[in-house]
């Protein structure tokens, strides 16, 4: 098997709608560096899979046939790489920059940094989408759901270290999205990649806290990525529920931490 610096994978199930300009994008802009992209195919129904092979033929596909989750999907290429960087990439992100090669330029030299999270906007508007980067607390978690009301933006604006992301500087963060990580390989082996008891929601702020452990995990501004956010879980009961059980996985597994 080749030698890539930078691999990346993505994880998909009935995302036909986003996934080829993720794609489309994500080939076009990471011109810097050697990079190779595994898409880990969760059984869609819509087509999804026969539109990777067409969009991108350079992809190695992964097909299983039931839905494994999140994590547990990106964990099926661990085994797999060989790489020193490696990009976590939700279906739904755009990239309008060599976003990849900048965070991983960034981490050759600073060695102690273990992970590094971007800058997240809108596609349209380009506006910083309001994303946690404290570790997850109750507060935090009702204002995000109720963020239309007043009272929550200024709990929302600590959650998501506003004050700190306004200086235009990397900085430590305790909580990254899971819409796009760039790890370091060595790193997420040894932490064994995600926790699969979390099937969705909630897995990218535990494994944070776990890489944490390794080295330091940065907001790095300087790379910018946009992202289709539906709020899925605001809309879909069953979604809803899932995320409220990841929830109390969450909060049991690092109650004494």
């Amino acid at each position: 098997m080749t030698d890539y610096l930078v691999t990346g994978s993505i994880v998909t199930f009935n995302n036909i709608s986003t996934i080829e300009t993720t794609l489309r994008t994500v080939r076009e802009q990471t011109r810097g560096v050697p990079f190779h992209l595994y898409v880990i195919d969760n059984s869609s129904q819509d087509g999804t899979t026969a539109l990777v092979r067409a969009a991108d033929p350079e992809a190695e596909i992964l097909h299983i046939h039931w839905n494994v989750g999140f994590g547990a999907g990106h964990n099926l290429v661990l085994p797999r790489l060989k790489s020193k960087y490696h990009v976590i990439i939700n279906p739904d992100i755009a990239l309008s920059e060599d976003a990849i090669t900048k965070m991983t330029r960034y981490m050759d030299e600073h060695p102690e940094v273990v992970m590094l999270s971007p800058r997240v906007v809108f596609p349209e508007t380009h506006a910083d989408q309001t994303l946690g980067k404290r570790n997850p607390r109750l507060r935090y978690l009702l204002a995000s759901r109720l963020r239309k009301c007043k009272w929550t933006q200024k709990i929302l604006c600590r959650y998501a270290m506003q004050e700190e992301m306004e200086t235009g500087e990397p900085f430590e963060i305790e909580n990254a999205t899971g819409c796009f990580m760039c790890v370091r390989t060595e790193a997420l082996r040894k932490i064994g990649g995600f926790d699969e008891r979390y099937f969705l929601y909630f897995e990218d702020c535990d494994i944070t806290r776990m890489l944490a452990r390794e080295g330091k995990v940065l907001y790095f501004p300087y790379a910018v990525v946009e992202h289709v956010w539906k709020r899925e879980s605001k809309k879909n009961f069953v979604l809803m529920l899932v995320q409220v059980q990841s929830m109390f996985r969450y909060f049991w597994k690092w109650r004494f931490n």
